[in-house]
């Protein structure tokens, strides 16, 4: 259902039980330093356990609500899998190639990934096809049954997020608003 790169924890499947309790008042990596600005990295450490905490916690959300999507009869996708009909859903069609280096994965993975989405509980959300200019090239284009998923998967994720806002004042969203678009903007700059 997922590859390595889909999961925490390198692809195993690990119970917060099964991992070694973290000390709140030792930075990760207890001695080891992590890459940046020699003193300010020590500084930095324990915000970034924080926010990787924090995604951890976004990982259980998704993964409950995933559980109970599944009874009422939801499409579950991977985060690769919703990224490729993303990218899709801003421009189609594109190769398999394209989609492939957009997300980051390797081409191994990359025809897991399309071989899943050509099969998804029975319906296909792509649909692929030689490229009538390079017959090397497969296009990739989602099904209806695609544009359904891309919807809902989004649609439950807008709306986990717009409960998380509703908890914060209209001061405190604005302040986490603006320091998120800067974040956005040195992430897009990494991978541009």
């Amino acid at each position: 259902m997922y590859g390595a790169r889909d999961m925490p924890y390198g692809g195993r499947a690990v119970t917060r039980s099964a991992r070694k309790p973290r000390s709140s008042t030792r930075p990760i990596g207890a001695g080891s330093k992590l890459p940046g600005r020699g003193a300010d990295s020590a500084a930095l450490e324990p915000l970034a356990d924080e926010i990787f905490e924090l995604t951890t916690l976004s990982w259980r959300a998704r993964t409950r609500a995933r559980t109970r999507g599944h009874s009422k009869g939801a499409v579950d996708l991977a985060e690769t899998e919703f990224l490729s009909l993303d990218l899709l859903a801003k421009k189609e069609p594109r190769t398999v190639g394209e989609i492939q280096r957009a997300i980051g994965v390797l081409p191994a993975q990359m025809s897991r990934v399309v071989r899943s989405l050509e099969a998804k509980h029975g319906k296909p959300l792509i649909d692929c096809s030689i490229n009538p200019a390079d017959k090397r090239r497969i296009d990739v284009r989602r099904s209806e049954a695609g544009v359904k998923a891309h919807a809902a998967y989004r649609t439950t994720r807008l709306m986990a997020t717009v409960a998380i806002l509703a908890e914060l004042t209209q001061k405190d969203r604005n302040e986490f608003m603006r320091l998120l678009r800067l974040i956005r903007g040195h992430l897009a700059k990494q991978l541009s």
